[in-house]
């Protein structure tokens, strides 16, 4: 049987793509060519690609004066392209993780950078509230789910500045009220299709006021006028992209994916609180993430780690490790993820328990 995929990413896509995508690399639009060889000016892979970016924008509702672009670099080329198209003098950063600390470094290379707010004090364990948010800033950016730690912003936060958002690892996994973004980015290694493709989606008018000369390849609106085409893109993640986002305009689109991740996210962590050998790393549920699910084991039972991982992987549950910075274990419960999987998790946590 094929296991049940935790794993933080690449991480599990939805069987659709899976097949879809196979059947394109053999066979792709009726062509008999691959996805991978043909070019990317053809008829053929250009309605993939307007056909993705179409998607895009109504999945998300995305309102008029945003560009839709499919990049490369993933979301580490973006920690320095949002800087270099939009910092003028100052930007505000909010610290809440690894991936925050990353765009943070790269933000000092382009102007000051005001820390507005950190939860590094307790081990990146919640998400900073009542912070203030200066005015003077150029824009201020967020993590909005922190993969490493396990928290994330179930919200849109409200700015008097521009907000650029990393949502790598939670785009389509809850509505958006974009208006509130400036520039939203995300590598679609976790909730899209395989590594090799960045979505960006950014306002317009943000663009060109900041009177920088941008290097062409990492300026916005060198994409937007070549509808990301100015190089070659990556074809074969992008048509994965495609087939994931029809797969999930055919399943409801993302009012029904956020019901289906609230449902497993509460069935894991209503397990982990209820077992006496595990314990959240996250205290408060507010802040708890519903694509990461981070735990350990309770104090005393720290011995105990490697004997459920193995029972864990007796019942074909992989990639729950810990990330090597942090340890313990970390579900990883995407879109893509079937509740399915997580009762099996949970079960596995159940039966450890009575063993011991």
């Amino acid at each position: 049987m094929k296991k049940h995929n935790f794993y933080a990413g690449p991480s599990i896509l939805p069987e659709f793509t899976i097949q879809k995508t196979a059947e394109a690399v053999i066979n792709f639009a009726g062509t008999t060519l691959s996805v991978m060889e043909v070019s990317h000016r053809s008829k053929e892979f250009v309605a993939v690609m307007d056909q993705a970016i179409a998607l895009v924008k109504e999945l998300l509702e995305v309102p008029e004066g945003y560009e839709v672009l499919f990049l490369q670099g993933g979301a580490s080329t973006q920690f320095y392209m949002a800087p270099y198209n939009l910092m003028k003098t100052k930007a505000g950063y909010m610290n809440t993780g690894v991936w925050a600390t990353a765009a943070i470094k790269e933000g000092k290379f382009f102007g000051e950078v005001v820390e507005v707010a950190s939860s590094k004090d307790k081990n990146y364990n919640y998400i900073p509230k009542g912070f203030d948010i200066p005015s003077d800033l150029d824009y201020l950016h967020i993590t909005t789910n922190n993969t490493i730690f396990g928290t994330e912003m179930l919200y849109d936060l409200d700015s008097p500045v521009p907000l650029v958002a990393d949502m790598s690892s939670d785009i389509f996994s809850r509505p958006l009220d974009i208006s509130k973004y400036a520039v939203i980015y995300a590598g679609a290694q976790k909730n899209l299709a395989p590594a090799g493709v960045t979505l960006v989606i950014v306002r317009k008018d943000v663009l060109g006021k900041n009177g920088r000369a941008i290097p062409t390849m990492i300026n916005y609106q060198t994409h937007i006028e070549k509808e990301s085409m100015f190089n070659t893109p990556p074809c074969l993640p992008v048509f994965a992209a495609l087939q994931t986002l029809i797969w999930l305009k055919e399943n409801g689109g993302i009012r029904a994916m956020e019901a289906k991740n609230i449902a497993k996210a509460k069935l894991l962590y209503d397990e982990i609180d209820r077992n006496a050998l595990f314990q959240c790393t996250v205290p408060d549920p507010a802040d708890r993430s519903r694509m990461n699910v981070t735990f350990v084991m309770t104090p005393g039972n720290e011995h105990l780690e490697k004997d459920f991982q193995t029972l864990a992987k007796e019942n074909n549950l992989v990639g729950i490790e810990g990330h090597r910075s942090v340890g313990g274990f970390r579900a990883s419960i995407y879109n893509a993820m079937p509740i399915e999987s997580v009762v099996v998790l949970v079960q596995t946590m159940k039966d450890f328990e009575a063993k011991q």
